[in-house]
């Protein structure tokens, strides 16, 4: 068995590092040594210029020759004025780049970071150096040595480095007294981190498997994982089984926990009806409040009195299909007279069945009554196709509501509610239960609403199936159209997406001017291939398509040869070669990337699904800048996680959005999410252009499946004012 040896010095340089697990290859000047050595390690948060003392084991690399292998390392600030000037030369400290690290250490010498720690002012009598830049460099050295601190203590659970950042935004110089005391918390409180990863800590840390921490940590867990999958609520028998099956203690421990959960106000026990039975199901507390509060603001506004004045509806619509030149369908003539009478409506129905028609109809004649109309929807894709269509100002639903960063939430709500007589919400689908009950409270009691959608499309990305439940409840009227008219009968795209819907086999075999084509391919990479081909080359060269803008491709699953990752992959690196590079957690960034945000951001107002491109790469920073809407938004390298590459992504994560040109495979490979709802939502996003690639097996399996993976949802009940709470301990 080797002895372990002991070598100390400067960092020279770093020749590379991981920042998701600290895996480091440096090379360190030791005192009387001419040439540097190489070290490597996991050595996190390393920086040219420290101190260090390593402990380890001398190794000959085949391919790198003589290294240190280190197993342990202490650092220690720099001890000369050649190391401090490469250690605040590095871009540790924003404010000090190498200009001003020389400056700094050829003033004050080997006291330079005595006296940044301890008296920073006397950085004032460096040229060039006002208040505003020592504040900056002050700052950030108490933050850098806090994060170090953090990136210690984590490093002894074998947790990644790279959440240190993040762990010291969320809980300051709090940061490891907090994750010591419970380190559970990580997972409700840091993106990034969940149960299995807090669980890990907790365990080395000694904490019992079946301790009221975890327990608790654990149902909550389960709860979110579910939420996560759509679910708002679930049965609680088999919760209970399924949490018992992930935490690997007794049902009867669980029960006991969930009863003080529910005591503490944390979960929610409610019956609801199922196939004409009462049956219990279990809920994360704001979550039921949502449900419960959509019934009540849904009742308010239809019970309370409407601003705007009676007309007399059969001069009105004589006037409008004058006004916008055009002939309205009985259907469609009801529609709009429903949506002038009530106080709440939905408006329902697929491509090319005139809710576009109906939504101009009702915001001309409504003009004539107010101007204070505003039109909305869940994505800003969404939203500026709704301009398009009915050329007013349309926002997201995000942007109506004003977040708050004080409070953490919207700033308008009930006590400041919005300025308008009447909303009118585009692409209702995809609105879920939390951002319904915001946005419902935001409307003022005078105000009209109607909710435009369609739910034959994919449910929303977050918790719930809201619209779907409104309809199914009986409790505000709806108008569903499912008459395709005559402009709209010429596209394929339309047809084939109402063919889809009923069961029906699509028309593959189109004209030469078609907007819909299919293209028969069993081999993986064929269809891989062909998908390339068509970006790089035919699209563009025959309908004049950008490969970035014009054209989106669309999978079912994420993994797999043909799934997003792999797509992206392959994609990138073809349509953008670039060598300007950023890598984290094993995605690679460049500039120019088509990437995706998500998950909701307020702070940088950019939300689950948003497209975007990057425009420049920050190595001082290590960060990206990334461009939504023409906004630059600044990533942080610990942010990056909330960035995918979108040259592929999944079709629930560009509902809202449409493209001219839709690529989808649709292959046996994917046939767990094989859907006819997925296809139809696929299918429904293209303009100009469909194009599926796969095999007619897979299609007709698609169209056949109409199981839509059921979403437990407790908002139907509540509207229909079905059951009280029950008390947890009769579980």
């Amino acid at each position: 068995m080797s002895t372990q040896d002991t070598i100390q010095g400067y960092v020279e340089r770093i020749t590379f590092q991981n920042p998701e697990n600290g895996f480091t290859v440096a090379k360190l000047k030791e005192a009387k040594k001419r040439d540097c050595t190489c070290v490597v390690g996991i050595m996190p948060g390393l920086r040219p210029g420290e101190s260090v003392v390593c402990q380890g084991e001398w190794h000959n690399d085949l391919m790198h020759g003589r290294q240190f292998k280190v197993k342990s390392c202490t650092v220690h600030a720099p001890a000369d004025v050649l190391g401090i000037k490469k250690y605040l030369g590095s871009g540790l400290i924003k404010g000090i780049g190498p200009v001003y690290a020389a400056r700094i250490v050829k003033k004050f010498g080997a006291a330079t970071l005595t006296i940044i720690d301890k008296d920073p002012e006397q950085l004032s009598r460096i040229p060039g150096m006002g208040r505003k830049r020592i504040e900056q460099i002050q700052s950030c050295w108490e933050e850098q040595k806090a994060i170090r601190d953090v990136m210690i203590f984590l490093q002894q659970w074998e947790v990644s480095p790279v959440y240190a950042q993040k762990i010291f935004k969320a809980y300051g110089k709090e940061s490891i007294e907090t994750v010591r005391s419970n380190p559970y918390r990580l997972s409700r409180d840091i993106y990034g981190i969940g149960f299995k990863t807090a669980d890990n800590i907790a365990q080395k840390m000694g904490i019992a498997r079946d301790s009221a921490e975890r327990v608790d940590a654990g149902v909550e867990h389960v709860l979110s994982t579910l939420s996560e999958d759509g679910h708002v609520c679930y049965p609680l028998n088999d919760f209970l089984e399924k949490a018992e099956g992930i935490l690997e203690v007794d049902h009867a421990r669980i029960a006991e926990r969930m009863e003080d959960l529910y005591l503490e106000g944390r979960i929610v026990l409610h019956p609801l009806l199922r196939e004409g039975a009462h049956e219990k199901f279990v809920w994360i507390k704001p979550l039921f409040l949502c449900e419960q509060g959509i019934a009540k603001q849904i009742s308010r506004i239809r019970n309370a009195p409407c601003r705007l004045r009676q007309i007399q509806m059969d001069k009105a619509l004589v006037w409008v299909q004058k006004e916008l030149n055009l002939e309205l369908a009985n259907k469609q003539a009801d529609a709009v007279t429903q949506a002038l009478t009530d106080k709440f409506l939905v408006i329902t129905g697929g491509p090319g069945t005139g809710k576009s028609t109906i939504t101009n109809a009702i915001l001309r004649i409504t003009s004539k009554l107010s101007d204070k109309i505003t039109l909305a929807a869940p994505t800003g894709r969404a939203a500026k196709r709704m301009k398009e269509i009915t050329g007013r100002q349309a926002v997201t639903i995000h942007s109506l509501l004003e977040f708050s960063f004080q409070s953490g939430g919207f700033k308008r709500n009930l006590e400041n509610p919005l300025e308008c007589d009447l909303l009118v919400v585009d692409e209702a689908s995809m609105i879920d239960t939390v951002l319904m009950y915001s946005l419902l409270k935001a409307i003022p009691d005078h105000a009209r609403l109607i909710l435009v959608g369609d739910i034959n499309q994919l449910p929303s990305v977050g918790a719930g199936n809201v619209l779907k439940d409104i309809i199914q409840s009986r409790s505000v009227p709806v108008t569903e159209l499912n008459e395709i008219f005559r402009q709209a009968a010429g596209s394929r795209i339309i047809t084939n997406a109402h063919r889809i819907n009923k069961g029906a086999f699509p028309d593959i075999y189109p004209s030469v001017d078609s907007d819909f084509f299919f293209i028969e391919a069993e081999d993986y990479e064929k269809i891989s291939q062909s998908i390339l081909g068509l970006i790089s080359k035919r699209l563009p060269k025959r309908y004049g398509f950008d490969p970035f803008n014009d054209i989106q491709v669309l999978a079912p699953m994420k993994r797999g040869p043909i799934g997003t990752e792999n797509l992206n992959h392959v994609l990138q690196h073809a349509l953008n070669p670039s060598d300007r590079s950023l890598s984290r957690g094993g995605s690679t960034y460049r500039v120019g990337d088509k990437v995706m945000q998500i998950r909701n951001n307020y702070n940088k107002e950019v939300f689950n699904g948003d497209v975007g491109r990057i425009i420049e790469i920050d190595y001082e920073e290590n960060a990206v800048h990334a461009s939504f809407d023409d906004r630059d938004i600044f990533y942080e390298y610990s942010e990056l996680d909330e960035l995918v590459l979108a040259y592929a992504v999944s079709v629930h994560k560009y509902q809202g959005s449409e493209c001219p040109c839709i690529l989808m495979p649709v292959h046996t490979a994917h046939f767990k999410l094989l859907t006819r709802n997925l296809l139809y939502t696929g299918v429904t996003r293209g303009k100009k252009l469909v194009i599926l690639l796969g095999t007619k097996r897979a299609l007709a399996m698609t169209v056949r499946n109409d199981e839509v993976l059921q979403r437990h949802t407790g908002l139907r009940d509540a509207l229909i004012g079905l059951g009280q709470v029950l008390e947890l301990s009769s579980i």
